[in-house]
């Protein structure tokens, strides 16, 4: 099996996490690199997909500033959502056209991921016609669990996936999530009725989804990562 590298960040901001990812799809695109799985958290952050609507926000950035929330325009696709303690973010770097050159398949292969790991808790997880993600159904609707939003270039994938945890889901309040007025978050956390880690959560998903792609993930450090890239960069600086 090809491997894939697992990178867990840990708290890491937005920015200095999509310019390390832009450093990664750069080094896969040349072949310098294996692909690569980061996981991390965010502090407090807003984004805003490449099909997002500005409306969307429900506060202005002068509140989320005092709130001390970052605000970010994003490559990916998909709308408005939230990153927060508490959230599982993943970004798989992976050289898709080595996989199966399918975008649609790709996003469906993300989801189940995160279906298979929840299932784990004892919670049944789901998809939901004509809406990207995974969803618990509640009594009246179905509450959002996790979220997909992705980019893709020369068959190189970045972006990925949040799962909430134990975000505190207030925060959802200052967007329409995804751009789905009617529905809410949710979390692991609420569902169980009990506090869950994020460490409880995260190998799962990323076992479950090596599986799918048929890859095998291997933990590497941050510092390892960072020491191919330079190795990379510099060996492209050369050729140049």
């Amino acid at each position: 099996m090809k491997i894939c590298w697992r990178i867990d960040l840990g708290l890491i901001g937005y920015a200095d996490a999509y310019a390390l990812q832009k450093r990664v799809v750069a080094a896969r695109k040349a072949e310098a690199i294996e692909d690569v799985l980061l996981l991390c958290e965010h502090p407090h952050v807003i984004t805003q997909g490449r099909n997002g609507k500005r409306e969307h926000l429900l506060v202005s950035e002068r509140v989320l500033r005092q709130k001390g929330v970052e605000y970010h325009e994003t490559s990916r696709g998909g709308d408005i959502t939230y990153h927060g303690p508490g959230q599982i973010v993943g970004y798989p770097i992976l050289n898709l056209g080595a996989i199966r050159r399918d975008v649609v398949w790709y996003v469906r292969t993300l989801e189940e991921a995160m279906i298979r790991a929840t299932s784990e808790f004892g919670i049944a997880a789901q998809r939901v016609a004509g809406k990207t993600g995974i969803w618990v159904r509640t009594e009246n609707s179905e509450e959002k669990l996790g979220a997909i939003g992705v980019h893709i270039s020369r068959w190189v994938t970045s972006h990925g996936f949040a799962y909430n945890v134990s975000t505190d889901l207030r925060n959802f309040d200052w967007i329409v999530p995804c751009g789905i007025a009617d529905r809410k978050a949710t979390s692991l956390e609420k569902l169980l009725g009990r506090s869950v880690e994020e460490k409880e959560v995260a190998p799962r998903i990323a076992n479950y989804l090596g599986e799918l792609l048929e890859l095998e993930m291997k933990e590497a450090s941050r510092k390892e990562l960072l020491e191919k890239l330079e190795h990379a960069e510099q060996a492209a600086m050369v050729s140049a």
